[in-house]
């Protein structure tokens, strides 16, 4: 086994989520790169050295520069903000540190093709965070594309669906200021690269996005909301499917609608983030009769289940899809090879969100690669 300095930027929920996952990560695969916790970074020192306690790290700081440049943080994982993940991930790849980044990768479409291009002189092993479509079920679903087992996909349905906003007097927060908070910048990015591994490229789409709550509580009187409740968009991929993506943070009920359905010209399947143990496979060649879904639950036969748990059924949760994106970055850095998803994978997720943009704004199709 072989030590490894992580160094996370970030103190927050995503930031105690990977210090979590690095403690795990070890242990629960069996890894030969064992990360060493040395280093966070939040916004005051006081605060940066009670979240090295309560996360378990050796020292802490205030500013991501002095992270970044300790010669004893060898990889350095960003779970700030997004305005600030190209200048950190460039001075780390300015240092040959590997970099694993939370969706979404830039706060622009711009900022994230600068981080592709530093990543790409670098050289440097690069990962961008999309923990969703890690499930083991959906790792399957994936499987079974790829396979061929439900023929040619003719239509895929995406959304992820939440409603922490749907009442409108929950107060303003940051979340609902700057459109790269709005639900097109948070959630969006997760379901289209779920429809891009799944379903393959997106090349045109026609949009709607809209702000349903203009105003919303503030400690001072009412704030004006600046960003998107809820946006959707009809689409073409590069296989001529049709498809159809919905996100909103104002579906009342929805706590982690991040669900879809795909359609093929020999069967179809279903999953639903909120039952994330469970994929649904209809097979178009069932007998007279016999047709229907089949409900397959989790296991230690599909994608990274058996590292966490030997019962099928059991089941998986949100923390482990974190310990499964820190099993892939560690792998990437021993291979010395990137994996999937790379920054540039989320470079296009960002794009395929500037180009609903552009259709809102324009009123028509437009053509992802325009953009």
């Amino acid at each position: 086994m072989t030590e490894i300095g992580i160094g996370i930027v970030g103190g927050g929920y995503m930031g105690k989520a990977h210090s979590v996952a690095m403690h795990a990560v070890g242990p629960v695969f069996e890894t030969r790169l064992r990360p060493r916790c040395e280093m966070i970074c939040t916004t005051t020192a006081a605060g940066a050295e009670e979240k090295a306690r309560l996360f378990g790290f050796a020292r802490s700081t205030d500013d991501w520069r002095v992270l970044v440049n300790d010669a004893r943080v060898d990889a350095v994982v960003i779970a700030s903000p997004q305005e600030t993940h190209l200048e950190i991930a460039s001075a780390a790849f300015a240092l040959g540190k590997p970099v694993f980044c939370e969706k979404p990768l830039g706060s622009s479409l711009e900022d994230s093709r600068r981080m592709v291009d530093a990543a790409k002189k670098s050289g440097v092993v690069n990962m961008t965070g999309f923990n969703y479509i890690r499930t083991p079920a959906s790792q399957l679903a994936r499987q079974i594309i790829d396979a061929g087992e439900i023929g040619d996909i003719t239509y895929f349905r995406g959304e992820h669906t939440e409603d922490f906003f749907a009442d409108p007097q929950a107060p303003a927060t940051w979340r609902s200021q700057g459109r790269s908070n709005g639900t097109m910048g948070d959630l969006s990015p997760h379901m289209i690269n779920g429809a891009l591994a799944l379903a393959g490229p997106i090349t045109s789409l026609v949009s709607d996005i809209e702000t349903v709550h203009e105003k919303r509580p503030g400690k001072d009187g009412d704030v004006t909301v600046t960003n998107d409740d809820h946006g959707q968009f009809l689409c073409r991929f590069e296989s001529g499917a049709m498809g159809m993506l919905y996100f909103s943070r104002v579906a009342t009920g929805r706590k982690m609608g991040y669900a879809y359905e795909v359609f093929g010209t020999k069967g179809s399947l279903r999953f639903d983030q909120e039952d994330q143990n469970a994929l649904w496979l209809y097979k178009g060649d069932a007998a007279v009769g016999r047709e229907g879904f089949t409900k397959i639950l989790a296991g230690p036969e599909h994608p990274d289940y058996k590292a966490f748990c030997l019962g099928p059924g059991h089941g998986t949760g949100y923390q482990d899809q974190i310990i499964i994106e820190a099993h892939d970055f560690l792998k990437a850095i021993d291979k010395g090879t990137s994996l999937w998803p790379t920054f540039e994978d989320g470079m296009l997720v960002n794009q395929i969100v500037e180009a609903a943009w552009r259709s809102r704004d324009e009123q028509g199709w437009v053509n992802v690669s325009d953009v």
